[in-house]
């Protein structure tokens, strides 16, 4: 039998907005109670975005942070994973500024820059909640996310050999892995890495099951057993990805940042069912679900106990 199977949920992000579901938590309320729901449905590790309270628009605002990541804290014991991704229309600095007052014990990290294109969303809706939404979609298709050798160099030093924090390194192609490996060659990244492996973004590798198996037996050649991996695939993709992974000894993650569905043509009602229908399907398959203090072990976390908030 394998090892425990992590997993992992990303409560809201910064692609989906407020049109799109009425689910999709954006108050810092809304976002703690969907964190713990999804904590206590099975989720060890919780990946947090910020969302300004009035509109729901992504933030980079540490205040915003710290009306929900508290709360969350108190209520679970679910290792928190803030992400230095924020939004592709944000600085660096302003990427840092929420995890550098938290000190978390994981962050994600985009292993590179990439197109992320998200235009083609402004197709699905005819009218919208805010204006900020169609707006920050359009900007996306002549936008870069920008991560540069030096940007995950910065990161690394200022969020893990300062912060104690270890990464959730987010490979959307296959590149991505080569330009992990190249820091784990120069000291800066020590196993156990954990590399979440992301198909269906428009800029990265496509939803095909052949690509998941090329970007795991990839990372077998670069990695050996020195890492973790966990997948996520976008919208309809989410869960057969998933399910595959699982069966392949790897780890996953849903979550509404990741697909506001639950099956086709209807959407989740929170972070927490599809959690459960994750939950349910590694349980099927034989397989038993991470608690968050086996993640923390699996992942050589630094501990709850040792977070600034």
């Amino acid at each position: 039998m394998a090892a425990k199977v992590i997993i992992s949920c990303a409560v809201t992000g910064s692609i989906h907005t407020p049109t799109m579901s009425e689910h999709l938590p954006v108050t810092p309320e809304q976002i703690a109670t969907s964190a713990i729901d999804a904590a206590k449905a099975g989720a060890a590790i919780l990946h947090l975005h910020a969302r300004d309270p009035q509109n729901g628009r992504p933030t980079a605002d540490p205040a915003v942070y710290m009306q929900f990541l508290p709360r969350i804290k108190q209520a679970t014991d679910a290792v928190i994973n803030i992400t230095t991704g924020g939004s592709m229309l944000m600085t660096v600095d302003q990427r840092l500024e929420g995890p550098q007052l938290a000190a978390p014990e994981m962050c994600s990290l985009n292993m590179g820059s990439m197109n992320f294109g998200l235009y083609p969303l402004l197709e699905r809706y005819k009218s919208w909640k805010h204006e900020w939404e169609p707006q920050m979609l359009a900007a996306t298709e002549d936008a870069i996310f920008k991560n540069t050798f030096k940007d995950i160099a910065r990161i690394l030093a200022v969020m893990g050999e300062k912060h104690g924090t270890r990464f959730e390194h987010e490979c959307y192609d296959v590149g991505h892995l080569y330009n992990l490996a190249h820091f784990v060659d120069r000291g800066a990244v020590k196993p156990p890495f954990f590399v979440q492996m992301i198909f269906g973004i428009l800029g990265g590798i496509g939803a095909d099951m052949k690509n998941l198996f090329f970007m795991k037996e990839t990372a077998d050649k670069l990695f050996g057993k020195d890492y973790r991996w966990s997948v996520l695939a976008a919208g309809r993709h989410q869960m057969p990805f998933a399910t595959q992974a699982v069966m392949m000894g790897g780890n996953v993650r849903v979550g509404l940042e990741d697909s506001l569905y639950i099956g086709k043509g209807k959407l989740a009602v929170s972070n927490a069912e599809q959690v459960k229908k994750i939950r349910t399907i590694i349980e099927e398959l034989g397989f038993e679900i991470a608690s968050p203090a086996e993640a923390r072990e699996m992942l050589a976390l630094k501990g709850g106990d040792r977070v600034a908030f």
